[in-house]
């Protein structure tokens, strides 16, 4: 199988505060995420060969907004893990030399965000697919991951109070993080008595477990490697991408331990093998991953080889994941404080990476000088996901 280790460059990026952008169009958020991309790489919309986006309903929507004229413009959907696969199309095209320059942008807006069937949240863009007779599971988020809690904890035989540690260590993190990252939507300090006293969501899932789903944009300008030097000396280079799709294998096989995410195990493991890691936890400097609901994320530690099985909340609770911890997970805030942007979430966690390791992130820098960064975006419910993992360095 080709490889598209170090074949792709990003040298430019940039991303709204997400929040409640009420007097902000889609395209107003989109504009102002992609010309600060463009002030970053030192281009401007002309210089645009390709472009990919996620969320909206058509690629017109950034053609639009940039006066992408005549511009090839593309729109992805794959529910929650869009904006990585939106990046994962561009370095495709980009690596196999169709294009010099693309632009990769997502976004999400309130009236964008979110489709209902009975008051009951479907998902995303994709429309009511788990409502239809394929499938005769369907409920809110909240209580299908709050249901995975429950079997995690009765699996490795957790209490509820040592299964909430492990959560609130997650939660209270984020929160630390996202406040001191100005483009987050949350600024709350949250410690672990504010965490177990919030109301319950679907128990044993409470607010402080839930993230938050504001509007904002990010976007990227890619490149080829061997371009890359031409627009700046500190490019992040694409050293791999793995991806995995389910196909309700958890729904349908009795046999699903409701543990763990397996796409989150394979597409892990190509990630890695194209980029040469053998063990994560030591070789990975920091890492954005999917924390719609705190056990997610808990389960990502595991799913990813950050930690061992079931010792993901332990992990989490001696400070192995915080900012100044072994494997920083999350500076930026997470889903959980910085805001789920449906669309461009992956995009948006590839920002705080790529920040990251240009060693631009001020007073929520990583301890150390990263220079390998891992994101995760995974999109589904249990047991049918989308999961796309990838690896960002700096030059070796």
């Amino acid at each position: 199988m080709e490889s598209l280790r170090d074949k792709v460059a990003i040298v430019g990026m940039g991303c709204t505060k997400y929040g409640d952008h009420y007097d902000k169009t889609g395209e107003d958020l989109l504009v102002e995420a992609c010309f600060e991309a463009f002030e970053d790489a030192g281009i401007d919309q002309h210089d645009i060969q390709a472009a990919w986006l996620g969320g909206g309903i058509t690629g017109q929507n950034l053609s639009h907004a940039l006066k992408l004229d005549f511009v090839p413009t593309t729109r992805v959907e794959n529910w929650c893990a869009t904006g990585s696969d939106t990046l994962r199309n561009a370095a495709l095209a980009v690596a196999g030399g169709f294009y010099d320059v693309a632009l990769v942008a997502g976004f999400v807006t309130k009236p964008d965000g979110h489709r209902h069937a009975n008051g009951i949240y479907g998902g995303g863009p994709s429309g009511n697919w788990f409502f239809g007779e394929e499938t005769s599971f369907a409920g809110p988020p909240a209580g299908t991951f709050a249901t995975f809690a429950t079997r995690y904890a009765h699996h490795y035989e957790l209490t509820y109070d040592q299964l909430k540690e492990g959560l609130g260590a997650i939660a209270v993190k984020n929160y630390a993080n996202g406040l001191l990252n100005p483009k987050a939507a949350l600024h709350r300090k949250v410690d672990m008595k504010a965490y177990l006293e919030a109301p319950m969501i679907s128990w044993p899932l409470g607010l402080h477990d839930c993230c938050v789903m504001p509007s904002g944009a990010a976007a990227a300008i890619i490149t080829r490697a061997d371009l890359a030097p031409k627009f700046r000396d500190d490019y992040i280079l694409v050293r791999g991408i793995g991806m995995s799709v389910g196909t309700k294998q958890g729904r349908l096989d009795p046999d699903y331990d409701w543990v763990h995410f397996e796409e989150n195990v394979i597409a892990g493991k190509t990630a890695y093998a194209m980029g040469g890691i053998s063990d994560p936890l030591k070789e990975i400097d920091l890492a954005c991953v999917h924390d719609a609901f705190t056990v997610v994320e808990l389960a990502a530690y595991e799913d990813l080889g950050f930690a061992p099985r079931g010792e993901g909340g332990d992990y989490a609770k001696a400070g192995v994941f915080n900012r100044d911890g072994e494997l920083s997970v999350n500076p930026n805030g997470g889903l959980k404080s910085f805001g789920h942007g449906v669309g461009s979430s992956g995009i948006h966690k590839a920002y705080e990476v790529y920040k990251q390791l240009q060693g631009k992130c001020g007073e929520r820098q990583v301890k150390g000088t990263p220079t390998l960064g891992l994101t995760h975006d995974q999109g589904g419910y249990p047991g049918t996901y989308t999961t796309v993992i990838t690896l960002l360095s700096t030059r070796d």
